[in-house]
């Protein structure tokens, strides 16, 4: 069932990115639920979405390290070619020096089994997970 679930989802996001939903259609959705119309305007512009957007969808029958080292090969050729005919090399960028820099301060924190409270929560709560794990 979650399987199925994740799949329709999956399924309908580029069912939308396709064709989006138009002004019309949201209007009658409004109108059908019984919703006041005094409020049309306002949730207009959150509900609308214009479709034609381009998606690749790839179906895998089981991951494996094969088809999961396929992947990543692909995504990596594709940005490399989107960087060439942008003119961009989009290898080096100043977000992933950052990252660099951050993990820099992270890696001697993984050493041993300290919490860690040194950064925002969210990383914190995302290393001290991990060492909870580790054991």
């Amino acid at each position: 069932d979650h399987h199925q679930k994740l799949l329709s989802n999956f399924f309908a996001q580029t069912e939308a990115l396709a064709f989006g939903k138009s002004r019309e259609v949201v209007e009658q959705e409004y109108r059908d639920q019984g919703k006041d119309p005094a409020t049309l305007d306002y949730v207009v512009p959150f509900k609308v979405f214009e479709g034609n957007r381009p998606t690749n969808s790839i179906l895998l029958r089981e991951i494996t390290p094969f088809s999961l080292g396929a992947l990543i090969a692909l995504y990596e050729h594709k940005i490399f070619t989107q960087g060439v005919i942008l003119n961009i090399f989009t290898f080096d960028q100043w977000g992933v020096e950052l990252g660099k820099q951050l993990a820099n301060r992270i890696l001697p924190e993984l050493k041993d089994d300290k919490e860690i409270s040194s950064h925002d929560s969210s990383t914190n709560g995302l290393i001290n997970r991990y060492k909870a794990w580790r054991g």
